[in-house]
């Protein structure tokens, strides 16, 4: 058995080395046949004339759109840029085929530093000029290279002194999830940032919207991040925030026994309501339900507004709420009411313990 699987892998192996020589031959008698000789010759000729022709256009004059990186350097420590700098700028070069293509394919050419102090034009403003450029461009350079045209009209950067105050962050856009749910909360993370600007810029800045913001049709809660908005006179650290929307879905509820408070009374006045108590009602989230307590909730009736106009109802309002909720309503808008002095209170009270002694 075992010499028969040896005969057999022998001629096997005898079969494969038949076929490898056929498919070689058959290779050969094509490369070396009359009519293939004569197309490699032809595209020998092709290939060499198409590498003449190369050389020729390398060393012919031309023009070539170069990108040159550009960076603003030794910038002072209490100085912060309020502009997005210009990182390139685009030239027409003009020389060899040969050196406009190392341009090309090298790092030939080498960042243009601009010094700060070298290019300011006034408090928070600076400028580098077209002729500018063209000077530390053409430093850069060889010598058979030229400028022929500057693409890039200037650079300009705005700058603040230090100056910079912390604002909020609020999210700008149309976030969206699907129904039955609601954004419940937002947050951010960081929650305010630091802004850079010349001083009267800065005092107008409020807040920080983000860039907008475009969600819609989700359940979970969603984490996105946000670039700031961002304008030439003003800058902010970071430039970006994490944001978090939580959802929850909605549920209408309320709470009763909510007790009217009196508020703004003179010193020696009390103030009663009929109902002294009410009922509040509001939507919110399920999972926000769970948190909110009678105590979250503060009804008043203001002594002043009942002074001034002496109606016979008076106003009662919500004046505190629980965050989180929505369509605050009060069982009843108006009351009765009864205004009195806490001598006369103290007075009845006293004449009522006096007649329950006697009594006894």
């Amino acid at each position: 058995m075992g010499v028969e699987s040896k005969i057999s892998t022998t001629k096997t192996g005898t079969k494969q080395v038949k076929d490898y020589k056929g498919i070689a031959q058959t290779i050969r008698n094509f490369l070396f046949s009359k009519t293939n000789k004569e197309f490699l010759v032809f595209m020998f000729f092709l290939a060499l004339s198409r590498i003449f022709w190369l050389l020729m256009a390398l060393n012919e004059t031309l023009e070539k759109e170069v990108r040159i990186p550009v960076r603003i350097v030794n910038i002072p420590d209490n100085v912060v840029l309020t502009s997005n700098e210009a990182d390139t700028i685009v030239v027409v070069l003009r020389d060899k085929g040969l050196v406009l293509a190392g341009y090309k394919f090298s790092n030939r050419m080498q960042t243009i530093k601009l010094r700060f102090r070298e290019y300011i034009k006034r408090d928070g403003y600076g400028m580098v000029t077209v002729a500018e450029l063209q000077k530390l461009i053409t430093a850069n350079l060889p010598a058979s290279t030229s400028i022929t045209e500057i693409k890039t009209e200037l650079i300009e950067f705005y700058y603040s002194n230090g100056k910079s105050k912390r604002v909020p962050v609020k999210w700008t856009g149309q976030v969206t999830p699907e129904q039955p749910y609601f954004i419940s909360e937002v947050l951010y993370y960081p929650d305010s940032v630091d802004v850079y600007a010349q001083e009267e810029k800065l005092d107008s800045i409020i807040n920080i919207g983000t860039m907008p913001l475009n969600r819609s049709d989700f359940r979970d809660s969603l984490v996105v991040t946000a670039n700031l908005q961002n304008d030439k006179d003003f800058k902010t650290v970071p430039d970006k925030v994490t944001i978090k929307f939580l959802t929850d879905i909605l549920t209408e509820e309320s709470f009763d026994n909510i007790p009217v408070k009196a508020i703004n009374l003179p010193k020696g006045k009390t103030l009663r309501t009929f109902p002294a108590k009410v009922s509040v009602h509001f939507i919110t989230g399920v999972n926000r339900y769970k948190e909110i307590k009678p105590s979250d909730f503060s009804v008043v009736a203001d002594f002043n507004e009942i002074a001034a106009l002496h109606p016979d109802k008076c106003t009662i309002s919500l004046a505190k709420a629980p965050k989180g909720i929505s369509r605050t309503s009060l069982s009843v808008s108006k009351v009765d009411y009864l205004i009195e002095d806490e001598a006369e209170i103290t007075e009845d009270t006293t004449t009522v313990a006096s007649t329950e002694s006697e009594e006894q």
